[in-house]
């Protein structure tokens, strides 16, 4: 299946079908387990071929769920991830790599970058010691570091530095998809736009497909081509970003945009009312309820995703 995206030929590339994750949190005397943390909840999406697909959301909406879960990190509780038309498997992990939000984390702090790049070609036994050194200069180079690097250790690079010495990892084994979890949330503001600067290159370069996880909507605007907004494990509202973010449907989708400040705009900004409910007992009906201002009765029972326009929404208002 073709599409048309942005000016990009586009085809059907990672399928999300019915996806739920849960946790146990609580066992009984023999063991098993009686009580769980719903992280998703029936999540469904597609990806396609070259195309940058955001998700965004509050902290404990399940954005990093997802990515693990298509990872091999984690395994669902229910539903089925396909990649390229086929279930995932060890084989084709390979093809799909992560960014993960804090490079202080991902980044064994004993290590130096050469050893950090090159652990991946030696896992999957690619190329002689020499193809490899020269496999990951090219790579240093392509992320836009010096090959002086090579030879330090995490903690004497900066921020920006050690995130794309990151990047480079992921790429070294050129890889088809690439996660990326909050990528420039733990740097600096000045450092942000360089890392996105680098990531969009990256993509034409290597003919890449992105997920990209933010809680920033407005900067989902300028790279996505299509948006998914998640709430307590559940999708909320889907939709091409340019629509979504400009015209949002969805109280949530509001809610969230009305929340971001704007530079040299004078608005009067409404915080979300109350907190997200514990994902271990979440509210009967919709999961957004309890915080929604413009809740009635319906919303009790648990709304299906419905299409309006050229996107999906779950929300009782447009049944």
């Amino acid at each position: 299946m073709l599409a048309l995206s942005g000016g990009r030929i586009l085809d059907m590339f990672l399928e999300v079908k019915g996806l739920s994750k849960e946790f146990p949190v609580e066992f009984s005397l023999l063991g098993k387990p009686k009580r769980f943390l719903k992280a998703l909840v029936d999540v469904s999406f597609s990806v396609k071929r070259r195309e940058i697909f955001s998700i965004v959301g509050e902290s404990g909406s399940g954005k990093s769920t997802i990515a693990r879960v298509i990872c091999g990190i984690y395994s669902p509780s229910r539903g089925q991830v396909l990649f390229k038309d086929s279930p995932l498997n060890n084989d084709r992990l390979r093809e799909i790599q992560m960014v993960f939000q804090d490079p202080d984390a991902s980044l064994d702090p004993r290590k130096k970058v050469k050893f950090l790049i090159e652990e991946g070609l030696r896992i999957h036994r690619i190329g002689e010691k020499l193809e490899r050194n020269t496999k990951v200069r090219e790579i240093l180079s392509s992320v836009g570091l010096a090959e002086e690097v090579l030879h330090k250790y995490p903690h004497e690079l900066s921020g920006g530095q050690k995130q794309r010495v990151a990047i480079a990892r992921s790429i070294v084994l050129e890889p088809q998809l690439l996660i990326l979890d909050e990528p420039t949330s733990a740097l600096d503001v000045s450092v942000q736009a360089q890392i996105l600067n680098l990531l969009l290159e990256l993509q034409q370069k290597n003919d890449l497909t992105y997920i990209f996880i933010t809680h920033d909507l407005k900067l989902v605007t300028h790279l996505s081509d299509n948006v998914m907004v998640m709430y307590l494990g559940h999708v909320m509202e889907m939709g091409p970003a340019a629509d979504v973010i400009e015209n949002p449907i969805h109280p949530y989708t509001k809610a969230l945009l009305n929340s971001v400040p704007e530079p040299g705009v004078k608005k009067i900004t409404e915080a979300i009312s109350g907190e997200m409910p514990s994902p271990i007992d979440p509210p009967p009906g919709c999961p957004f309820v309890t915080r929604c201002p413009v809740a009635f009765d319906k919303c009790r029972s648990k709304p299906e995703l419905c299409e309006v326009e050229n996107r999906v929404v779950r929300c009782h208002l447009y049944k």
